[in-house]
């Protein structure tokens, strides 16, 4: 069964930093990108950064510069070192395995559709 399972949500102070872990299991990480989202109350879910097989990576732009993906396929976990947050990054945040297994043409995406399996998430809170 595929399953992916985020941790490290909590709250924090503005300025503050989180790493969130998403560990996976029931596919081969090595195969598949994956990608960060979140979904604040009341908004659409949006993509927050991704990361390919071949190690490319896609941020949106409210996060670039502060936030950092990486992945470990011997421990079957992608992480999100999140730094310097702020309260807008108040949401759920929820890890997805990318749809199409990767080629070397393959480019990191924020793009909902092209995710298919999805954790259940883990709230991050940003306030003083």
């Amino acid at each position: 069964q595929l399953q992916l399972v985020e941790s490290g949500g909590g709250l924090v102070q503005p300025g503050g930093s989180l790493r969130l872990s998403c560990v996976v299991s029931g596919f081969t990480l090595a195969y598949y990108g994956v990608g960060w989202f979140r979904q604040a109350p009341g908004k659409e879910r949006e993509g927050v950064s991704s990361i390919t097989s071949g190690g490319s990576t896609n941020y949106a732009d409210s996060v670039k510069g502060r936030f950092t993906i990486s992945r470990d396929n011997a421990k079957n976990t992608v992480y999100l070192q999140m730094n310097s947050l702020k309260s807008e990054d108040t949401a759920v945040y929820y890890c997805a395995k990318r749809r199409n297994r990767w080629t070397i043409a393959t480019a990191a995406t924020l793009d909902v559709g092209s995710y298919d399996v999805w954790g259940q998430g883990t709230q991050v809170t940003v306030s003083s």
